[in-house]
């Protein structure tokens, strides 16, 4: 015989204000961030090929994707910028350029809503290398870590001069949280936030991302030299371990879905925020899923965002952010 023998849990279950009343895990529009890809030109929206209903937005078409935002209770959008071929090289020189893609468009933000949105920045310069690769690479071949760290404290220097609120290092280089933040600290940018890629895998979810940013055709092998292998877990809590110790203010698992272990074990081992990013290879899932019939992309859609949070998750960065705060009514 049951211990509680006239439990029914299935009671709290019969209506909806009492599931809603009973409901442990709730998701808001404040808990998304919505990743913005920015390429040059006016009025200029570029639908991204393999990825369904994500485009490329110009300036002003940026601004207008901003007070979006604001109007739907999304606290943050996060920044990713297709630079065009002829400003890429082997250094990614352009990621300093202090009017690159990324630096116009968080003035841009700024300037149309002021504080009423965060700018999240992306910190690597595979948007900037002719080769596709995060880093600088060494005579051979290798990305070289310590020359690398020099160049990402003076990119994320520029976007912070720029307005960023939060540069978010993706790199995965050893010792880039603290030199960037020894450089925030320096400038007099002390403010501004650090959300560090602290457990990024080398993953095959990434690809329409890289079609989107304009990296995809250009990388030249792989990324397993510099981000983490699935294999691993343990490894994950040490490198957050890592960052936090170097002063990020909150750290991300990316990709989402598959790593929703590491997002749990994140959790409960450090008191920090810690967001997933529901990355590009996930979203094209959904997309391909829900055209085919096999599943109401709105059901699929806050299912996989409430899983987030009910692992742990602070927030989540996701391109479906503005479709699920109109779901959630905001």
């Amino acid at each position: 015989m049951s211990e509680y023998p006239y439990l029914r849990l299935r009671r709290t279950r019969s209506t909806g204000w009492s599931r809603a009343l009973h409901r442990e895990t709730v998701l808001t529009p404040a808990d998304l961030i919505w990743p913005l890809f920015v390429t040059e030109g006016k009025g200029v929206e570029d639908p991204v090929g393999s990825l369904p209903g994500v485009s490329r937005w110009s300036m002003d078409s940026i601004a207008e994707r901003a007070k979006e935002a604001v109007s739907l209770g999304i606290p943050c959008v996060a920044l990713f910028p297709n630079t065009p071929p002829a400003l890429r090289d082997d250094l990614g020189r352009e990621a300093h350029n202090p009017d690159n893609l990324m630096c116009r468009a968080i003035r841009t933000i700024k300037d149309a809503v002021g504080d009423d949105l965060g700018v999240l920045t992306d910190v690597a310069l595979d948007p900037y290398t002719s080769h596709g690769q995060d880093g600088l690479l060494d005579d051979a071949g290798y990305v070289a870590n310590d020359a690398t760290v020099e160049a990402l404290v003076g990119q994320a220097l520029v976007q912070a001069e720029a307005g960023a609120d939060i540069v978010a290092p993706s790199d995965m280089m050893d010792g880039r949280i603290g030199a960037i933040r020894d450089g925030l600290e320096d400038s007099g940018h002390a403010n501004v936030q650090i959300m560090a890629y602290a457990a990024k895998y080398a993953s095959a979810f990434y690809g329409p991302f890289r079609d989107a940013v304009g990296s995809g055709g250009l990388l030249k092998g792989d990324k397993k030299t510099y981000q983490m292998d699935p294999a691993n877990g343990a490894e994950a809590l040490r490198e957050v371990a890592l960052d936090i110790a170097e002063g990020a203010d909150s750290v991300m698992v990316k990709p989402g879905l598959p790593y929703l272990d590491i997002v749990r074990r994140v959790h409960e081992v450090f008191e920090v925020p810690v967001f997933a990013y529901h990355v590009s290879g996930e979203y094209a899932m959904i997309e391909a899923a829900a055209a085919a019939g096999a599943g109401d992309r709105d059901a699929l859609v806050l299912e996989v965002m409430t899983a987030f949070k009910r692992a742990g998750a602070s927030g989540v960065l996701t391109y479906y952010a503005a479709h699920a705060a109109r779901l959630l009514g905001g």
